[in-house]
Order: structure tokens, then sequence, then C-alpha cells
């Protein structure tokens, strides 16, 4: 029997295009050169495209969770509050790194699967009203619950009420799968990673900052040094990366980025906020419920609960074993509950429609009362 083809819709690692890959496959060059210095200049250029930025960006070899660390030991000391607006598992994690260096975290979690309310953002700032609060972390897009947020809204709080603070994003799914202006909305330091929108494999995360991120580092004594983002300023500005550079995801990258340029910002937002829609017709033809409300529901993941009575990891093992299609778990207090389906980067919709068709008969020999197609033709009549 041939292998399965894989369907990997997960929210990251994506798949990639074949001319990333392509580009990728290229030999080693000086990562002192020219050459290079000339590629990871339009990289860094391009990704100032992307985050709607002037602001300066350097790139990490590292994960997104790098990225996060990265913007925390750059920004605060010991002891410095901060409030960490927290709509599940990487806001989580967000919290766990600041906790580790020492930071005083103030740690505003809402309820799973609802993004978070800029008024109850604004209430509990106000009752910080000796202003001791330094930063405010939040994230664009949540993984885990299928959850992005309003990051206009929110840093509009946070400039109001806390001027001098500084306000950071975590955009390791979110950037590219639904718009984020960074220097529009004062965002002072915003990360994202390489593995979703982007569509390139994991191991490079960037990192922005504001001259007022840029004035906190000065003040900042956590210590750093790998994660040191002067240190990766220094050798920004000759064309080059403080360490050896994973060169074949900066060739990845550099591809990316003209593939993006090409189609543009609001096309590639519009066609992110089309997966969306074919995916939750889909399942509210099923009848299936989806951990996100409408209002609050991710362009890059859904996280669905399977219909009652069927094990999600079931669920994920069966359409694994029998059509290759890879879906993520839940993470959480949702491990076995429910399963995730990415639709960010390089996914298509009529991947997303062979996806749904093949849960209808994993649902339908698991004992489900579904009709059969039903969420298949919801979706199809998304797409125009």
């Amino acid at each position: 029997m041939a292998p399965l083809k894989q369907f990997l819709m997960i929210p990251g690692p994506t798949p990639i295009p074949t001319e990333i890959l392509a580009a990728m496959n290229h030999e080693m060059i000086g990562h002192r050169g020219p050459g290079f210095s000339k590629i990871l200049g339009e990289v860094i250029d391009g990704l100032k495209w992307a985050y709607q930025t002037k602001n300066d960006i350097m790139v990490y070899p590292c994960s997104g969770t790098g990225g996060m660390e990265t913007a925390v030991v750059n920004t605060l000391s010991s002891g410095d509050k901060a409030l960490f607006v927290n709509i599940g598992n990487f806001g989580d994690r967000w919290v766990k790194i600041a906790k580790a260096y020492g930071v005083a975290v103030i740690d505003l979690k809402f309820e799973p699967g609802k993004a978070a309310d800029p008024k109850v953002l604004e209430a509990e700032l106000a009752k910080d009203s000796n202003k001791e609060i330094k930063a405010i972390f939040m994230q664009q897009n949540e993984t885990s619950t299928g959850v992005i947020n309003d990051v206009k809204a929110l840093a509009e709080v946070a400039h109001k009420s806390h001027p001098e603070a500084l306000v950071l994003v975590d955009a390791v799914s979110g950037l590219l799968a639904a718009d984020l202006k960074t220097d529009a909305w004062g965002l002072d330091v915003v990360v994202s990673g390489s593995q979703k929108a982007f569509m390139v494999p994991p191991g490079i995360a960037a990192v922005s900052m504001s001259k007022k991120a840029w004035s906190f580092y000065e003040k900042s004594t956590l210590p750093k040094h790998y994660w040191d983002i002067k240190n990766q300023k220094k050798f920004a500005d000759k064309g080059q990366t403080y360490t050896t550079p994973p060169e074949p995801l900066i060739f990845g990258m550099h591809k990316s980025i003209e593939i993006l340029k090409k189609e543009g910002l609001e096309n590639i937002f519009k066609r992110h906020e089309l997966n969306k829609l074919i995916v939750r017709a889909a399942f509210k033809a099923l009848g299936l419920r989806m951990l996100a409300d409408d209002a609050g529901a991710s362009p890059a993941v859904t996280a669905v609960f399977p219909p009652e009575g069927i094990d999600a990891e079931k669920v994920r093992s069966e359409i694994r074993n029998r059509f290759g299609v890879e879906l993520a778990p839940g993470q959480g207090e949702f491990k076995g509950k429910l399963f995730r389906i990415g639709h960010l980067g390089y996914v298509d919709k009529l991947e997303l429609v062979a996806t749904i068709g093949a849960l209808e008969l994993i649902f339908s020999q698991m004992g489900a009362k579904i009709e059969i197609g039903k969420g298949v033709k919801a979706a199809l009549e998304q797409i125009k």
C-alpha cells in the first residue's frame, strides 16, 4: 500500500510551499560575508513590512518561546511589576517566563475560549493608582483555544491608563493571519515565529523593539547573554547575526517574504478569514460546539469538541491512520476533550473541505448521528 499523503492541519509547524523548500536547499555561504548580509537585510526589511513597522527587528535562531523570553529579559528588572493579559496556554507561558526572572506578575486570566475584554483590563489597570505597572503583555492569537484578541482595543486601554508602560505582544501564531499594525497601535515589542503564517520550518523568532522599548533596555538588569538584544543589534547593523544563523531558514524566510509580498497584506488576511469561515460553517452545520464564539474566533486555528460520547484523541488517531490527516490535540484542561484544526499559512481551502469530509466519516463510523456531507456542503458554500 502506498503511504498516505499527509494533510498537516495543525497550527504550526505549518505546510511549506515547494518554492520555499527549494530555496532552503541551498549551499552554505559565509555568514559574515556580503552575500549573506544582503539576504538577511532583505529578510529584515520584509519583516518590517509584515509587522507594519519602522522599528528595529532582530532575528533569533530559536522558537517563538525564545522570542517571548527575549521580550522579558531585555525590558524588565527583577521586582518590576508587569500585567499579563492571559487567555490560554501561551499566556501562561509568558507568565512562567516572567516569574522565572523574578518579575512581579499580575496574571489577568480570562475564561478559556473568550477574548480579553478591554473593559476588564481597564478596571485592572485602574487599581494601580501609583502607576507601578511597567509593562503590559498580551497575545494576539491563542492557539490552545482558537481565540484572537482585539490588540488595537487592548493597546488603546493600556496607553490611556498607563502611558509610560510598555505594550508587548506575542504575535507568534497571529502575525499575517490577522492585521497587526505595530506602529499605528503603539506596540513596543512584538514577537513572531517562522513556523506559522510565514510557512517556514520552526527555528526563527523575530523581535521588534520601539524607541521606548530600547529606553527600558537601558534600565533592565535581568541576566542575559544569548537573548541580549543589543548584541543582536550590533551585528544586525552589519547585516549579520550575533550567533551562527540557521542559513537554510533564512533562505526560506527570504523566499516566503517574496511570495507573501506578491499576495499583499489585505489578501493574506482575507485568505485566513475565509479559512476560518469554512471551518466554522462546517462544524455549525454538523451541530458541533467550538470553544471560541464567533466574536473571538481565530483565523489561524479552531478548537472543536467532537460529538457527544466520542473521544477526541480517538478521532485524532483514526483520521491520522486512515486518511493521513494530522490534527492538533487539546491543551491544558482541554487535553483529550477537543481537537484543533490549524488553517493558517500554506493551507488550501480544498484541504479544509477534505478534512471536514474525513471527519464526517470518522464521526459516523464511531457512532455519531450526523448527516454525512452536511458539513462539506456548508463549507463549500463559503467558497465563492
